[in-house]
């Protein structure tokens, strides 16, 4: 995937965003989801951690990018080991983010990360899009074994795909 597609990826998911969270009802916030033990609320941050989740990545990519990928490997394989207590964590997280910001926060947090992420992939030369590491598998469906610098940028958009299907908002049910 391109610089401009992932680029444009990112305008659509930030508008998507602002619909679900603007046309929701407080009950509907509140309503179970599909598939997850969260609110459609936690879910909602949940999908906006994703973002915020790469900004934390991308030097991690850049740095073991720079490195024999046999480095990365066996990072990879200890975070795997970890699976279990990440997804618990991953879970726990995204209660209080879900419970305690509001609409508006969340929209303005989306906002900010979003922007930041844009200017970074805009100053990328297209050396630093293909530096490479190993991911924990186990962590997230849409961890490849490597994934490159462009990769990181495209998996939030992937995550919140995922995630959009399981949202029990009127507006996410219709779209």
């Amino acid at each position: 995937m391109d610089r401009r597609d992932i680029d444009a990826e990112l305008d659509r998911v930030t508008a998507d965003f602002h619909r679900l969270l603007d046309s929701a009802t407080g009950a509907e916030l509140g309503m179970s989801t599909k598939g997850t033990r969260w609110t459609n609320k936690q879910l909602l941050f949940h999908m906006l951690f994703g973002f915020i989740l790469v900004r934390a990545l991308l030097p991690l990519v850049k740095g073991f990018g720079r490195l024999p990928l046999a480095a990365s490997r066996t990072f990879a394989a200890v975070l795997n080991a970890g699976t279990r207590p990440f997804h618990v964590v991953n879970y726990l997280s995204a209660l209080p983010g879900g419970t305690v910001l509001g609409r508006r926060a969340m929209e303005r947090l989306m906002d900010s990360t979003i922007r930041h992420l844009r200017r970074r992939l805009a100053r990328e030369s297209e050396r630093t899009l293909g530096l490479a590491m190993h991911f924990p598998i186990g962590w997230d469906p849409y961890f490849k074994d490597v994934m490159t610098v462009g990769d990181v940028y495209h998996y939030p958009t992937q995550h919140y795909e995922h995630h959009r299907r399981q949202l029990t908002t009127r507006r996410a049910l219709e779209s």
